[in-house]
């Protein structure tokens, strides 16, 4: 190996890693600044749900299309293009001076990191050989972590020392640094799928059966959130025949009908997100309004298990090139399973010793899992397809992401309705944080059987 094809593999890990790190950040960090930013504007909860909302929905609709374009037209173009959209919509956002500019950008925000998630780690599959992807990919997914961990800290003291916006100003020059170094240090293009067509319709529809499963499912137990799942499930059937008959599909059905590594590799991650995305901010208001600990104080404590999570990635993933990703991932889905279970009996004093150690086994098992099964699903396609499978595997823990929230305020609804978070339903509100942990536990007991039944990928 020549020292140039070194210096492009060391560049495209730091690239790659940037990325990674970039978009978690801002979205961990911004829920930090969500009170200051509606007290501006004198936005409304379902107005300012919708600053986090706008962007998850507009990245989890492009994500599949864009991995296809960059499929044809090459990952790092699209890549380049996508933390320059990043980039620019940070300062824009910054510049905003109302609420629904401010939602728009983050809209646009939210397409530059479909880019992103749809290409980064499949520039990665396409430089590194498969003994080595473990490792790399494990790098990567320890940078979503951090990027994670960090948020919430860095961005509550910016946010106090010098307003919300500082943090997209913070944005904006990473992504230039990004954007920097992929134009003068990432060398090459990857583009297996060149020449083939682009599926215009199948990607109208598949994006609105996605925005109507996903927003519906927010919107549960209502008779609306019930309409627009069943329009979005249906949604799907026709975007999946649409696609069996495409020569050129923007999604390649034949990946999960003929690949049973490929489709339970991301069943289990979909089960995985679905179960444990929420854990932050459940715990976050039992802290508050249970255990009465202030929001910083409360912070520490939740930061055991992104920390847990960055720590464990890099070991997890190397190993995975050493042994089958299955067994490393799903002995991470059991960890998983343990740690929401030890959650599911809190109780009004459960000591901050015993909510710290289920927190850290919840972290260890994340670790095990994420990577490992990272590895399996781009392993388990050819190379013209990478674009294509990183952005369905960056779909579903978007869905997943989506779902478990969906899932987390549909037992609130069940168990308080409408009613605020006071003292007189403390005990309904802790009742159904329980439930919420309990059924988490139980996903990924199945999520368990899912991982293990993938097959090897050697």
């Amino acid at each position: 190996m020549n020292v140039e094809s070194k210096s492009s593999k060391r560049a495209a890990v730091w690239v790659a890693s940037m990325a990674a790190f970039l978009t978690p950040f801002m979205g961990s960090s911004i829920n930090v600044a969500l009170p200051m930013i509606s007290e501006e504007f004198g936005m409304d909860a379902v107005l300012l749900s919708w600053v986090a909302t706008g962007y998850l929905l507009a990245a989890a609709v492009f994500l599949l299309p864009l991995g296809k374009l960059a499929d044809i037209h090459g990952r790092k173009r699209v890549f380049m293009i996508g933390i320059a959209i990043y980039t620019v919509t940070s300062f824009l956002i910054a510049l905003s001076q109302g609420p629904f500019i401010l939602i728009g950008f983050r809209v646009l925000q939210g397409l530059g990191a479909a880019m992103i998630f749809g290409t980064s780690v499949a520039i990665l599959t396409s430089i590194f050989a498969p003994g080595e992807r473990g490792r790399v990919l494990g790098i990567n997914v320890a940078a979503v972590y951090l990027g994670l961990s960090l948020g919430p800290v860095i961005g509550g003291y910016m946010t106090e020392l010098w307003g919300w916006r500082s943090l997209f100003h913070v944005n904006a020059a990473l992504g230039l640094i990004a954007l920097a170094m992929t134009l003068w240090k990432l060398k090459g293009e990857w583009a297996e799928s060149r020449g083939e067509r682009f599926d215009l319709g199948g990607s109208i529809l598949y994006g609105v059966a996605l925005v109507a499963l996903m927003y519906g499912f927010s919107l549960l137990p209502s008779n609306e959130g019930g309409g627009l799942v069943l329009l979005g499930l249906l949604g799907g059937v026709a975007f999946v025949l649409r696609e069996g008959k495409q020569p050129h599909p923007v999604m390649n059905i034949a990946l999960f009908r003929k690949n049973r590594v490929f489709l339970l590799s991301n069943l289990a991650a979909l089960v995985n997100y679905s179960a444990t995305f929420s854990v932050a901010f459940l715990l976050s208001l039992y802290l508050q309004y249970i255990q009465g600990l202030s929001p910083d104080r409360a912070g520490l404590v939740l930061l055991v298990q992104p920390i847990m999570m960055t720590v464990g990635s890099p070991f997890a993933g190397k190993l995975s090139d050493r042994i089958e990703s299955r067994i490393i991932a799903s002995l991470g889905m059991g960890l998983t399973c343990i740690g929401m279970g030890l959650l599911a009996f809190l109780h009004w004093d459960t000591s901050i010793g015993y909510i710290l150690f289920g927190l850290a086994v919840l972290g260890a098992g994340l670790a095990l899992f994420s990577s490992p099964n990272t590895n399996a699903v781009m392993s388990s396609v050819d190379r013209k397809v990478y674009g294509v499978a990183s952005a369905i595997l960056g779909t579903m823990r978007l869905v997943g992401q989506v779902f478990s929230m969906g899932l987390a305020m549909s037992i609130f609804a069940l168990y308080i309705g409408k009613n605020p978070i006071v003292p007189e339903f403390y005990g309904a509100f802790l009742a159904g944080i329980k439930v919420a942990f309990a059924i988490s536990a139980v996903l990924c007991f199945l999520g368990i059987f899912a991982s293990l039944a993938r097959g090897n990928v050697r």
